[in-house]
């Protein structure tokens, strides 16, 4: 997904700053594939969104820069089925930093610089969000679907926070990306994913990314808005 998210914008023309955890040789190759293929300007950082000192302090480094920031996209996040057995607050609260508190925090940091953006319609923020998390909840998710639940709240609320100078916005996806382990990986459950989809079929990556780069650079009068990339999976 952030591949796909980071190509849209390239080839948008949008010079790029990518994160990564712990993958740098994956980051380290999509950023030498785009510079190559869109000759944008590309770095690569470290940034752990569980650490949220690490959080405030990377965002109050970008917003110390000269260049300027016109889009803010949240992609990471971490996504794990814990049964309510075995629920631990140490997992949850993760799950709630990482997806959750780590965006705002990086908002909050970036609001300012964001505000300066010479864009048409301002800055933008786009945080990637789960139709699951909005009223098709799933057994086994309750901790997951919770933290992104306070996403989607966080568009909202900083949608008319930030107004009107940066405009934030939320994609939504159903499945765009099978897991490649794990009992969704199998065929049957895909079936069975799939029969609940109107469109009949999986979507990919590079439809969500397609609704980011419209939300983050051709919408300029939409703001606190949630686009569905789903195939029609929340209306059944």
């Amino acid at each position: 997904m952030g591949l796909a998210i980071a190509t849209a914008l390239a080839e948008a023309g949008c010079d790029l700053i990518l994160t990564y955890r712990s993958s740098e040789a994956e980051a380290q190759a999509t950023a030498k594939r785009l510079r190559e293929a869109c000759r944008a300007s590309v770095e690569v950082k470290p940034l752990d969104l569980n650490d949220l000192n690490a959080v405030e302090q990377f965002g109050r480094e970008l917003a110390s820069s000269s260049e300027p920031i016109d889009v803010l996209v949240h992609n990471a996040s971490v996504y794990e089925r814990t049964l309510l057995s075995e629920l631990t607050a140490a997992g949850a609260m993760e799950q709630f930093r990482i997806n959750a508190l780590a965006p705002l925090l990086l908002t909050k940091e970036l609001a300012m610089k964001l505000g300066q953006s010479e864009m048409r319609g301002g800055g933008a923020v786009v945080a990637m969000l789960d139709i699951h998390a909005m009223g098709l909840p799933r057994s086994g998710y309750s901790a997951y679907a919770m933290s992104k639940a306070a996403l989607h709240e966080m568009v909202r609320s900083l949608a008319r926070e930030l107004a009107p100078r940066v405009r934030v916005n939320g994609v939504a996806p159903g499945v765009v990306a099978w897991p490649e382990s794990g009992e969704e990986s199998s065929a049957a459950m895909r079936a069975a994913y799939l029969s609940r989809v109107p469109l009949g079929r999986a979507g990919t990556p590079e439809d969500a990314a397609g609704a980011v780069r419209w939300l983050a650079l051709e919408a300029p009068y939409v703001t606190g808005q949630v686009v569905r990339v789903d195939g029609g999976r929340s209306l059944m």
